[in-house]
Formats: structure tokens, C-alpha cells, sequence
């Protein structure tokens, strides 16, 4: 099968034949569409320098078993471990990741095991590939933070691909919603928000948010938490850069009470209420979508920041 494998980090991908052989306990998945997500820029990146090349990219993986439409659950988890038992497999000691314990999304088809398989109601692969895990890590993400009717909440990166689907869930609940984005996204960012604000605007225009989902870190994560109110909730998602995160002012926080919560992607039965959200409407995903020969451009595109929303892949 095709595929876009990565051979060296920060290098392009290479577009090859490779084969591919699955378990006893797996099926083979025809890819229509693969979101590309955050993480996978990181690891592009060499940010996770303990996985091992070469990688076929990609955990948002949905497409075709036997003719059927269906999705793949981004990791595989053991089903045993405490956090599992206790419904909290987003947590799994052994989980592994598609597109790097095993080959992802960024191929024509994929080897998954049976049961991390799931059906979807229809057959536009496309809106799912965009929006699912960005729906499903707001979901967790604001479970975390109690966010409810009338919660003030904050969203940085607002214009990427989780940032655009968050601020449409955030908005589900009745959160108010202050976006902070860039000058050139937002025009479409203000469509879905409350307030939105440029990120040369942001150290001087807000103050005593409720709820910060931090979705850029460590560029940001020190104006996000001088906007934080007394006992506020600063949720950390994403550290896009990969570099270190440090608080310049650590009192600020002890003083005001605040808390910082890491938000660990989320559960399988949070990516089903995902699907259900897609396909009733509820969120209109918002993508670019690229063929998987041009996955380099793709890549291209998200690290300067030219693509509105999620980029997908079609074979």
C-alpha cells in the first residue's frame, strides 16, 4: 500500500509502497480520510525522541471495513490497568498510539485490532476526520474545568484545529467565549465566538476569565494565567512549540488559588458523543483537505499557520 513515511525528523515525507501485515486480532481498514493532528506535527518535529523511525504518521484514521463506514479509535489500550478499569483509559499504563506504536493514518489503509474499531452513521469521512478529536478533547478538556452555563472561558490558538471546533462545543454548553487568535483568522474566528482577540492584543485586553484552555503553551501559558480570575482553572492541552514551559510569575498563581490541569486526550465513549455531535450538526467542522501525496505541503501549511481549522488527508 501507499503510504507517507517519516525517516527522518524535520525532513519531508517520502510517498513509497510498503507492506504492511496485521495481527490475528486485526482487520485492515480502507482509509478514506486522516485528520492531522497537533501531536503528529510534534513528533514531525522530533518532539517525542523516544519513538523509534521510520513512522507512518496518523491517529485520526476513518474509512471503510467490508464496504461499511467506521472509525478507529486513535490508541489501543489494555483493557486492565487501574485507569481502565475505572473508565479512565485516556490514562492507560500501556496505551499505544496509530502513527507511533504502530502504523497510522497517513497510508491508503491500516491494520487495527477488532474492537478498536467503531461504526460511524454515515459515509462523509471527511467531516470526521476534521472534527472528532478536536470535539472529543473539549468534551474531556471541559469536564475537567466544570464548565457550565454562563462559565467565562478563554481559548488560545483558536483558529487551529482544535481551537475552531472547541469554541463551537464551548458555546454548545452556554460557556462565553473570548478567542484569541491571529489577525488573519479572526474574522472567521469572531463567527463562532463571543469576543475574539488578535495575540498582539491579548496582555492588555482580558482579565478574570473563569477557565483558560490553554491550547498553544508555552508562548502563551503566562499571559493565559494573568488573565485567570482568583481560583480559576487554567487547562494545559497543548504545548504546540515543544518548548519549555516556565510561569514568570509563580506568585501570581499561589496568590490567586489557581489551578493548572493537565487534560490527557480523552475516553472512546467521548469520541462516540463526538460523532454524535458531528452528525447532528451541532459543530460544523472547518478543514482543508490535501491528498495524501501532498501531505508535505500539509505540513508546510499547519507549522506557518495559513490553514483555518484542521488539515485532512484523502488517499
Amino acid at each position: 500500500m501507499k503510504a507517507a513515511v517519516l525517516e527522518e525528523f524535520g525532513k519531508p515525507l517520502l510517498i513509497k509502497d510498503v507492506n504492511m501485515s496485521g495481527n490475528d486480532n486485526d482487520v485492515l481498514v480502507n482509509i478514506k480520510s486522516s485528520g492531522m493532528c497537533g501531536r503528529d506535527i510534534v513528533i514531525w518535529k522530533g518532539g517525542f525522541r523516544n519513538l523509534k523511525l521510520p513512522l507512518i504518521l496518523g491517529h485520526e484514521i476513518f474509512g471503510e471495513l467490508n464496504g461499511n463506514p467506521v472509525g478507529v479509535f486513535g490508541t489501543i489500550v489494555c483493557g486492565n490497568c487501574r485507569y481502565c478499569r475505572e473508565g479512565k483509559e485516556n490514562l492507560c499504563e500501556n496505551s499505544v498510539f496509530f502513527g507511533e506504536g504502530r502504523p497510522g493514518g497517513y497510508a491508503e489503509s491500516v491494520y487495527a485490532p477488532k474492537d478498536s474499531i467503531f461504526s460511524l452513521p454515515d459515509k462523509d469521512y471527511e467531516k470526521y476526520a476534521a472534527s472528532v478529536c478536536p470535539i472529543a478533547t473539549s468534551i474531556h478538556a471541559s469536564r475537567l474545568a466544570n464548565v457550565r452555563q454562563n462559565t467565562e472561558v478563554l481559548v488560545t490558538g483558536a483558529g487551529g484545529g482544535v481551537g475552531i471546533h472547541m469554541i463551537q462545543y464551548l458555546k454548545s454548553l452556554g460557556a462565553y467565549v473570548i478567542s484569541i487568535t491571529s489577525e488573519s483568522k479572526k474574522e472567521e474566528v469572531g463567527k463562532f465566538s463571543d469576543e475574539v482577540i488578535t495575540e498582539k492584543e491579548f496582555s492588555r485586553l482580558v482579565k478574570g476569565v473563569d477557565v483558560v484552555m490553554e491550547l498553544v503553551g508555552s508562548e502563551t501559558i503566562n499571559e493565559s494565567l494573568r488573565s485567570l480570575s482568583r481560583d480559576g482553572t487554567l487547562v494545559l492541552i497543548g504545548n504546540v512549540s515543544g518548548k519549555e514551559i516556565s510561569l514568570k510569575r509563580p506568585a501570581l498563581t499561589i496568590m490567586k488559588q489557581q489551578r493548572i490541569i493537565g487534560s490527557a486526550s480523552y475516553t472512546r465513549k467521548e469520541v462516540l458523543e463526538a460523532v454524535d455531535l458531528i452528525h447532528d450538526q451541532k459543530i460544523i467542522p472547518i478543514y482543508k483537505r490535501y491528498e495524501l501525496i501532498n501531505v508535505n505541503n500539509a505540513i508546510k501549511d499547519l507549522i506557518e499557520g495559513r490553514i483555518l481549522g484542521r488539515a485532512i488527508l484523502t488517499p
